[in-house]
């Protein structure tokens, strides 16, 4: 019994270490590719949101207009984009190809697995800021 408790512990930790280091990354992300448009705080509110020529979305309402639930996939799509079919026109970049492109594979890791993290981190971190 002990020792179940101790794994299951020890699980719980790493877990939760894993999901502040995700939460961390995908900031770190959101703060290079996303915060020039949708600003800091993901209000919508950046320095280049000024001059673009659509509204840009405040980002920590996505989970208040779906109903509470956060749209884990559309998001996904949306910042993807690789096979969506532009809601609002180009005015969004397609990160999923500049990811890929910026990806090395000095550890092993291919150029689309990489894209995809750095996607999964930034929709983690978005979810993580619903208000």
């Amino acid at each position: 019994m002990k020792t179940t408790v101790f794994v299951s512990a020890v699980l719980a930790s790493v877990f939760g270490v894993q999901s502040v280091a995700a939460d961390s990354a995908g900031e770190k992300e959101y703060m290079i590719a996303c915060a020039g448009c949708h600003g800091e705080s993901a209000k919508g509110d950046g320095p280049v949101a000024a001059v673009l020529n659509i509204e840009t979305p405040d980002l920590t309402g996505l989970s208040a207009r779906n109903g509470g639930t956060f749209p884990f996939q559309y998001t996904l799509s949306m910042i993807d984009r690789r096979n969506v079919t532009p809601v609002h026109g180009d005015a969004m970049p397609i990160w999923g190809d500049r990811f890929q492109a910026s990806a090395t594979s000095q550890r092993g890791e291919t150029a689309e697995m990489v894209a995809r993290g750095r996607i999964l981190s930034l929709v983690y971190y978005l979810e993580s800021v619903q208000q």
